[in-house]
């Protein structure tokens, strides 16, 4: 019983902390034989920057040579592939509305539609498209929501009208799924789900993602702002939770909301938070929050996120339209490559629509990425107004699509650029090229310990590549394989192309 009281008395003590940061949650007794060991609230700790980066150029750390590069994709979204520059650019590629697409795809009126969060998620088996979103309830309370739920055949039009589940109980924001697949070993829990309740992250299991039952009955972990998520990392092998918090800091003025993670293995048990999105007065203007990270996507050695940026001292039209509109929402890209750094590109990835009067002309902010393909769906909630507008009718849901792994291009133009990778080893027998060198040409050459073309690995030995393709093959005079397992580097002599990715196999 010791043991059982010091951990209620963790709890309340950290009831206590949070209720002074807004919120209040309650244990009973009733709940000791409950609480598990490692609750705690997330971000009271002071602000620790390590694993919170930002992306500038020339600034990222060197890598330990030799680079593994194992079989899958390799992105140059960052700097980690490249040691030499000359010519080329890093470009974002922000992703384009395409008029075909009837967005919103998702609405508030018909659909119910209430928040900016959903998980949306392809059956490997049956390429059924599942939608689970934040829908409104009967009495549009605007501080409790519902799950809505629709299925989908090609994830653009869906079947209707849409379903409210069988909730865990009440439920104040967020729509976080997990499938384990049909293989998991409690088929009763193959599908999980998180959202935020009694000021904190609570989490309910289900045999089909329709009927719902609390893994536990009180939050797993608090915090103090009600925004959170949860994703299973395939790379480490372990759930993370996104959790955001409200709370000043070391180099901003005021209470911001910034972006902390944690990680678990039983969904019980969890580690205490990292944060990994924060302000920067250097690269952030104004009053910059960050709401949230979601739309979470590996991506080889690579897990990818969407930064939901809030800016709530711009308005989205001047004067605003409601006078009383406020709020400007965008998306930025995060990303790690061990799982608990985190760099963020202080460039915008996904912008509002310029267009006044459009649907998502206040708010863009993306939730969900999903492969189809050679393609990436992105769906994302749009406001029309502004932050708080409307809010049961004006956010939606809508989709755009981007060619598999084009975050960023490294790209160059009628004079030509080089770039040239550090040491690595090559595990595998070829490689590919995601590129869009049409009207221009990349060339590849394998280098040696001093940075010369090894025999038959020449840029002249590369056949050009002249194409726009997710997996240009690289051919050269001798195959591959010869190298065996030889410490190399790799060229690129590229004019008018842009090169996002390179794939082994």
């Amino acid at each position: 019983m010791k043991k059982i009281a010091a951990r209620l008395q963790n709890i309340i003590l950290a009831a206590l902390l949070l209720s002074l940061a807004g919120g209040l949650y309650s244990a009973t007794a009733e709940d000791e034989e409950k609480l598990p060991d490692t609750v705690f609230e997330a971000g009271l700790g002071e602000v620790n920057r390590e694993h919170a980066l930002i992306y500038q150029s020339g600034e990222q750390p060197a890598a330990e040579e030799p680079i593994d590069l194992k079989k899958g994709p390799h992105l140059f979204l960052d700097d980690y592939l490249i040691a030499k520059s000359e010519n080329v650019d890093r470009v974002v590629n922000q992703p384009k509305r395409d008029p075909d697409i009837p967005n919103p795809v998702v609405t508030g009126k018909e659909d119910g539609c209430f928040q900016p969060y959903m998980s949306i998620i392809r059956d490997p088996e049956s390429k059924k498209f599942h939608i689970w979103y934040g829908s409104r309830t009967e009495d549009s309370n605007s501080m409790r929501s519902r799950i809505g739920y629709m299925e989908s055949d090609d994830g653009i039009h869906w079947e209707r009208p849409h379903r409210i589940l069988d909730g865990p109980g009440p439920i104040q924001f967020g729509v976080a799924v997990i499938d384990e697949g049909p293989d998991f070993k409690d088929p009763e829990k193959r599908f999980k789900y998180a959202y935020h309740m009694d000021n904190g992250l609570k989490i309910a299991t289900s045999p089909d993602g329709l009927h719902w039952t609390p893994l536990v009955d009180h939050p797993v972990i608090l915090h103090s702002h009600d925004i959170n998520g949860l994703i299973f990392d395939p790379i480490r092998k372990r759930y993370l939770a996104t959790l955001s918090v409200y709370r000043e800091g070391d180099l901003w003025e005021g209470r911001r909301r910034i972006t902390t993670h944690s990680y678990s293995d039983d969904l019980i048990h969890w580690d205490p938070s990292r944060f990994v999105v924060l302000p920067h007065p250097e690269y952030d203007s104004g009053e910059t929050q960050f709401y949230a990270m979601d739309g979470y996507l590996a991506r080889g050695d690579l897990l990818i996120g969407m930064v939901k940026v809030l800016r709530d001292d711009l308005k989205a039209d001047n004067p605003p339209d409601p006078p009383e509109a406020y709020g400007v929402g965008y998306t930025s890209l995060a990303w790690t490559r061990d799982g608990k750094t985190w760099v963020r590109d202080t460039e915008h990835f996904f912008d509002p629509n310029p267009t006044k009067g459009e649907w998502d002309h206040a708010h863009a902010w993306i939730d969900e990425q999903v492969p189809v393909n050679g393609e990436v769906y992105l769906y994302y909630g749009g406001y029309k107004s502004g932050h708080k507008v409307n809010r049961f009718e004006e956010r939606q849901i809508g989709l755009v699509t981007m060619k598999r792994d084009r975050y960023v291009a490294r790209e160059a133009g009628d004079e030509g650029g080089a770039l040239e990778t550090p040491k690595v080893k090559i595990s595998g027998d070829r490689v590919t090229l995601n590129v869009d060198a049409e009207g221009g040409e990349v060339r590849v050459a394998v280098l040696d310990e001093n940075g010369e073309p090894i025999d038959g690995f020449d840029y002249d030995d590369c056949q050009p590549i002249s194409e726009d393709a997710l997996e240009a093959p690289v051919e050269w005079k001798k195959d591959l394989s010869s190298l065996g397992d030889r410490i190399v580097s790799l060229g690129f002599k590229m004019k008018n192309a842009k090169l996002y990715a390179m794939n082994v196999e």
